[in-house]
């Protein structure tokens, strides 16, 4: 055998493998319409390039048929590869969005990353409690009533902490949904902020037989960007989601 032809053969697998690292990824650990603003895009070049030039490069290196130790060479190149594989995944999986946060009067996307530990031990609700496999959970955060409960997040928040990285501040969206929907915004003042974005709001709403009085948009902080949020002008219910690009 060619040490074009190992080369490629280790291309295909590494191939296979980046595909479903990828779809993972972009279907899973970060579902639409989060993938971009959450870095995942980035993620995903970075891990299949690493994956699919480290390992087949490797091997058109040190491939030649006969050559003694060839089995350890390639054995080390595996291990390589995968080491490189685990440590990218590693990375992607801290960063994975698991919940949106409905704060005052915005949306913040916050990953596995942002919420420690000990503050996940603290959540009111057990779903509360774990961290998603499968996208952000809606949920809302409050700021307590109690004032040593209040005392305590103006201290988290002074070392950095908001309310949307403390799970114990969390409470189901549906109970908050229609005073925080008070606070968004009409979609017809969308294009003052986004006029980018307006005209495929228009055309999502024409789309899906809605009127745009009865639509409105918050802002959604996301690691790597903004989104603009379309939710139900009276019960608050999230839509859709658009790249927030401005002129």
């Amino acid at each position: 055998m060619s040490r074009w032809k190992a080369a490629s053969i280790h291309l295909c697998i590494s191939a296979a493998i980046g595909a479903i690292v990828g779809a993972l990824l972009l279907l899973v650990w970060y579902p639409p319409p989060y993938a971009h603003a959450a870095g995942a895009d980035e993620l995903v070049l970075l891990l299949v390039g690493v994956d699919l030039a480290l390992g087949p490069l490797l091997t058109l290196v040190v491939f030649k048929t006969g050559k003694k130790g060839l089995k350890l060479d390639l054995g080390l190149i595996g291990m390589v590869q995968t080491a490189a594989l685990v440590y990218g995944l590693s990375v992607i999986l801290r960063s994975r969005p698991v919940f949106l946060v409905a704060v005052i009067d915005h949306f913040v996307l916050v990953t596995a990353a942002e919420i420690a530990p000990a503050d996940l031990k603290e959540g009111t609700q057990p779903e509360f409690r774990s961290l998603s496999w499968t996208g952000a959970r809606l949920v809302g955060a409050v700021m307590p009533t109690d004032t040593e409960a209040r005392n305590r997040v103006v201290f988290d928040a002074a070392a950095g902490k908001d309310l949307q990285n403390l799970p114990r501040t969390f409470v189901d969206y549906d109970s908050i949904a229609k005073q925080f929907v008070e606070k968004a915004k009409k979609v017809d003042q969308l294009a003052r902020t986004y006029p980018a974005v307006a005209p495929n709001v228009t055309q999502w709403a024409q789309s899906h037989d809605r009127q745009a009085t009865d639509l409105a948009w918050v802002p959604v902080v996301a690691p790597k960007g903004e989104l603009v949020m379309i939710v139900d002008g009276h019960e608050g219910t999230p839509l859709a989601a658009f790249a927030a690009a401005s002129d």
